[in-house]
C-alpha cells in the first residue's frame, strides 16, 4: 500500500502543474466566448465556427509536435540529457514546418466553412476573426514543443507559471480591444482574435525567457548545429508524431464534424452547441493534464528499466484520470441552467445548452479514461493504437449515430451529443484493453532512442 501511496503522490504531483496549465490555455478561448458573447448570438456563433476550424487544422500539427513526447521521457529516465536536448530541437523544426499549411487552411477558413454549408454571412465574419489570428499557429507549436521537453524532464511549474499570466494580459487585453476600454479602440470580434494572437506570443516568448533566466536547460542542452537538422532524428520524432496527430486530429475533427452539425439546424442551435462544448472542453483539462504527467511518469520509468513501477503507473494514472471526472459530471448536471447564462443572456441559447449539460455530464467518465490511456500508450511509445480507437468510436460509432439520432430522428442537438457519448465510451473501452495488453509487453519492446 505504501508503493501505491507514493506512486499516486508522484503521478498527481507532476500531473497538478500541468492540469493548472491546461486550464490555463483553455481559460483563453472561456474568456473569449464570455466576451464575445456579450456582443451577440451571431457573433457568439463565428467565434465557434471560427475556432472550430482553426482546432481542425491545429490539432494534427500539434499531435505531430507531441511526438517528442516519449523521445524526450525515456531519455530523462535513462539520464540522456543530450537526447532531450536533440528531441526539443526536433520538435521546434516540426511546429515550424507544419505551421504553415494550418496557416494557409486558416486564411481560407470563409470559403471552406461556406463549402461545409455554414451560413455565408457567420461563415464572412469567422473569416475576419481568423484573418486576425493568423500569427497563432507557429507561435502556439513552438510553445507546445518548448512544455513538452519541460515535462518530459519533470519541470513542470514553468508552463503554469508562464500561462496563467499570459491570461491576465489577455483578459486586459481583451476587455480593452473588444469593447474598447483603456485607450484602445472598440474592435468587437476582430478585437478578441487580435488579442488572442498578441497573448500566444507573449506565451512563446514568456516560457523561452523563463527557460534561460532560470537555467532550466542545464544538463539537457547542445548547441544548434547540423545534427539538429538531421533527417534521422526529425523522421524518428515525425513517425511518433504522425500517429499522435492522427489521435488528437481524430478527436477534434469529430467534435468539428458535431459542430458543423450543430451549424445545419442554426445559429442558435451552434451557440448552444459552443457553450456546452466549451464548459466541457474546459472540465476536459483535468484528465489531460493527468494524461501528460501519466505519460512523462510511464516514459520515465521505461527509460529507467522500471517494469513493476511502469505497470504501477499505469493503474493509478487511469484511476486518477476517471476520478476527477466524477466531479464535473456532478457540477454539470446540478448547475445546468447557471453555467450557460455565464455565456450569455439569450433565454434560447440557454434553454439549449441547459438540455445538453447532463448529456455531457454523462461522458465525462469515458472521456476521462480515454484520454489519460491515450497519454500512457504515447508514454509507452504505442500512440498509433489511440488512433484506431479513436477512428473505431468516433467515425465508426458516434458521428453516425449522431447524424441518425440528430437529424433522421429529429432529436436535433440532443441527438447528436448522444451519439458523442456512444464514440467516446467506445473509444475509451477499446484504449483500456490495449493500455493493459501493452504494459504487459517487456520494457525492451516500449523503448526507443532519440540517436
Amino acid at each position: 500500500m505504501s508503493e501505491v501511496y507514493r506512486e499516486l503522490k508522484t503521478v498527481a504531483r507532476l500531473s497538478l502543474p500541468v492540469v493548472l496549465t491546461q486550464i490555463g490555455m483553455m481559460l483563453t478561448g472561456v474568456v473569449d466566448t464570455m466576451m464575445v458573447g456579450r456582443l451577440g448570438v451571431r457573433e457568439l456563433a463565428a467565434s465557434a465556427l471560427a475556432n472550430m476550424w482553426q482546432w481542425t487544422l491545429l490539432s494534427f500539427a500539434l499531435g505531430v509536435v507531441m511526438g517528442i513526447d516519449p523521445l524526450i521521457s525515456q531519455a530523462h529516465g535513462r539520464g540522456d540529457g543530450a537526447g532531450a536536448a536533440r528531441a526539443l530541437q526536433a520538435g521546434v523544426v516540426l511546429a515550424l514546418v507544419v505551421s504553415v499549411p494550418v496557416t494557409a487552411g486558416m486564411a481560407l477558413t470563409e470559403p471552406a466553412l461556406v463549402l461545409l454549408g455554414q451560413d455565408p454571412a457567420i461563415a464572412h465574419l469567422s473569416g475576419i476573426y481568423n484573418f486576425w489570428k493568423l500569427a497563432t499557429p507557429a507561435c502556439f507549436l513552438v510553445y507546445s514543443a518548448m512544455r513538452q521537453y519541460l515535462q518530459g524532464r519533470t519541470l513542470m511549474s514553468a508552463a503554469t507559471w508562464v500561462i496563467w499570466i499570459a491570461n491576465v494580459a489577455h483578459v486586459a487585453l481583451n476587455y480593452a480591444l473588444i469593447f474598447g476600454r483603456l485607450g484602445a479602440p472598440a474592435l468587437g470580434l476582430a478585437g478578441a482574435a487580435i488579442a488572442t494572437s498578441v497573448t500566444v506570443f507573449l506565451m512563446v516568448l514568456g516560457l523561452w525567457l523563463w527557460i534561460v533566466a532560470f537555467r532550466l536547460h542545464e544538463d539537457a542542452w547542445v548547441p544548434w548545429d547540423r545534427e539538429s537538422l538531421a533527417p534521422r532524428r526529425l523522421w524518428r520524432a515525425a513517425r511518433l508524431g504522425l500517429s499522435v496527430g492522427a489521435q488528437v486530429a481524430l478527436e477534434a475533427w469529430a467534435f468539428s464534424i458535431a459542430t458543423m452539425m450543430a451549424g445545419w439546424l442554426g445559429t442558435r442551435e451552434v451557440s448552444g452547441n459552443q457553450v456546452v462544448l466549451n464548459l466541457a472542453s474546459l472540465a476536459f483539462m483535468v484528465p489531460l493534464g493527468v494524461a501528460q504527467g501519466a505519460s512523462a511518469r510511464v516514459g520515465n520509468l521505461v527509460g529507467a528499466q522500471d517494469l513493476l513501477g511502469m505497470r504501477r503507473a499505469v493503474r493509478i494514472s487511469l484511476v486518477l484520470g476517471a476520478g476527477v471526472m466524477c466531479l464535473s459530471a456532478s457540477v454539470f448536471t446540478l448547475a445546468r441552467f447557471e453555467l450557460p447564462r455565464l455565456y450569455t443572456s439569450d433565454p434560447e441559447v440557454i434553454a439549449l445548452a441547459a438540455g445538453l449539460l447532463p448529456i455531457a455530464a454523462a461522458f465525462q467518465l469515458s472521456d476521462g479514461t480515454q484520454v489519460v490511456a491515450g497519454g500512457l500508450l504515447r508514454g509507452m511509445a504505442r500512440p498509433e493504437r489511440a488512433a484506431m480507437a479513436n477512428l473505431l468510436g468516433y467515425y465508426a460509432v458516434g458521428l453516425p449515430l449522431g447524424y441518425l439520432l440528430g437529424f433522421r430522428f429529429h432529436l436535433g442537438l440532443v441527438g447528436i451529443w448522444l451519439g458523442l457519448v456512444a464514440g467516446l465510451t467506445v473509444v475509451a473501452g477499446t484504449l483500456l484493453v490495449w493500455v493493459r495488453s501493452t504494459s504487459r509487453r517487456p520494457l525492451s519492446e516500449l523503448a526507443v532512442s532519440t540517436d
